[in-house]
């Protein structure tokens, strides 16, 4: 069945600044995402239609809006950057891409599986569209790197309705990671990390002479994201025999349901009966890390999430949890190890022992601008001395332009980071002409709070989440054996032979 991608108003006199409805960087910003998804959906072969504002002169939209976007002039025209993907014109003249538009009847014809909304504005002609559409029936998607709007506010008021309200299905940018490297120990390997159990069960098939072709199969507790399977099959490629084995598993990062087979190893169990203690371990901490994650990211609506957890965890699992924070939809983390797994470089603000030391935030951040290599960014902490808002204010004039961000993350004695607060220095940083600088929040954050300030349409940046995610509570996983040289079999209560998951890819 198809699917049909709705672009809405991707037009000149949108994107464009001196036109009267210009929707400023924010629009700007989904240019390069909205081509990705074409070039992805052109790949599906999915169909792309351009719904696109086409107003008369008199139009009666302009007794609430400036004129705009009359049809023959250049403010009608789709963006240059969208010329190399191809698609079909649907003119229209109100909010709605239904109303006296030839869009229904297509859709008609088409009967897509799947209806893909992007462009602007997100809370007037995205919001409308996605109205009609699920009133008609049709199942939506709404990539929210892939919409914008000129208010703030009004955009994630429409996210969050579009979700709880009309049920359409939010879409957190994918993170495309490189294959990290994952060295598997030693002591993995010789069965000290395993339960005991296993390794005698592998001795003593040894001295039995019997090293049957077994099919073993991999589940969830309950519902998450998948994370780990990269370095199980670093695991694996270690100890089966290449010349007799297959393994099939589900991708690093995808969602999987309870009791769902992720993975299926088939291989003589005397090369992998060892090492179940260290998959399921593998997969059930990652998995856990990683549905946090996802958790706070998707509750951010697609303002950025970055994982600030290591200080929780015992330095030996930093690098795998704060990949697997990444894998999870963070768009970065803290330490270096678990940034070189994710392919990425560490993301670091500075701490209040600096400041402290040099007795002045300014002092401080311009030390830090003065030693730190360019390409770091300059984000401040404004919170050890002095009021957040004077103290923002001061590091942004004593930088002169530099500085790219302050991090908000006052302690609980103070009554923590609020979206009061946010909003304050918000303000103040734009009336004292620093409006690039963007404010990171910190500071207790789970998906509740950030929702909390979404919901108060606090002009967060970017959020960092530590505790929620370093503290998630692992996802149990099981390992059944479902065949023993090719007869179907299984311990009382599961199903014997092999259980069809579509999902399941090749991997080895």
């Amino acid at each position: 069945m198809a699917r049909v991608v709705l672009v809405s108003d991707m037009l000149r006199g949108f994107f464009e600044e001196g036109y009267p409805l210009y929707c400023g960087i924010d629009a700007q910003s989904i240019i390069p995402n909205v081509k990705k998804l074409l070039e992805r959906e052109l790949e599906q072969n999915s169909k792309i239609f351009y719904l696109c504002d086409h107003h008369a002169p008199d139009d009666p939209e302009f007794k609430m809006f400036p004129p705009h976007c009359i049809e023959g002039t250049a403010e009608a025209e789709i963006i240059s950057e969208l010329s190399p993907y191809p698609g079909e014109i649907i003119p229209k003249r109100t909010f709605s891409s239904f109303y006296n538009t030839s869009l229904e009847k297509k859709l008609e014809a088409l009967q897509p599986e799947t209806i893909v909304v992007c462009g602007v504005c997100t809370h007037i002609c995205v919001l409308q569209a996605v109205i009609d559409a699920r009133n008609r029936g049709y199942e939506v998607e709404i990539p929210v790197d892939c919409v914008a709007s000129f208010d703030n506010r009004a955009h994630f008021f429409a996210l969050d309705y579009m979700e709880k309200v009309l049920g359409a299905k939010l879409i957190s940018p994918k993170v495309n990671l490189p294959k990290p490297k994952f060295e598997i120990p030693d002591s993995w390997l010789s069965g000290e990390t395993a339960d005991v159990y296993f390794p005698r069960t592998v001795e003593i098939l040894k001295k039995e002479g019997i090293n049957p072709v077994a099919t073993m199969e991999v589940f969830p507790s309950r519902a998450g994201v998948l994370c780990g399977m990269e370095e199980v099959k670093a695991l694996l490629a270690r100890v089966l025999p290449e010349d007799n084995r297959e393994v099939w598993a589900l991708a690093e990062g995808e969602s999987f349901d309870k009791k769902e087979v992720v993975l299926r190893i088939k291989a003589p169990y005397q090369s992998y009966g060892t090492y179940e203690t260290v998959y399921l371990g593998i997969l059930a901490h990652c998995s856990g890390w990683a549905t946090a994650a996802r958790e706070c990211v998707n509750a951010a609506q697609g303002i950025p999430v970055i994982s600030f957890g290591a200080r929780h965890v015992h330095p030996s699992v930093v690098g795998v949890m704060e990949y697997s924070a990444i894998v999870g939809g963070c768009g970065g983390c803290a330490s270096t190890v678990g940034a070189k797994l994710a392919g990425m470089k560490p993301i670091g603000t500075v701490p209040h022992a600096l400041i402290i030391i040099l007795d002045s935030t300014a002092k401080a951040t311009l030390a830090f601008d003065k030693h730190m290599p360019p390409e770091v960014p300059r984000i401040a902490l404004v919170d050890t001395f002095e009021d957040e808002v004077r103290e923002s204010v001061a590091v942004a004039k004593a930088m002169q332009g530099k500085l790219q961000g302050v991090r908000l993350d006052t302690p609980s004695e103070r009554g923590r980071v609020t979206a009061d607060l946010v909003k304050e220095v918000r303000a103040w940083l734009d009336l004292e002409g620093f409006k690039e600088v963007k404010i990171v929040a910190s500071g207790g954050f789970n998906p509740e709070r950030i929702r909390h300030f979404i919901s108060q349409r606090a002009p967060v940046d970017i959020f960092a989440v530590g505790s929620y995610i370093s503290d998630a509570q692992p996802i149990d996983f099981t390992a059944d054996l479902h065949e023993v040289e090719g007869k179907p079999i299984a311990k009382r209560g599961r199903m014997p032979g092999i259980t069809p998951n579509p999902g399941l890819k090749r991997v080895m």
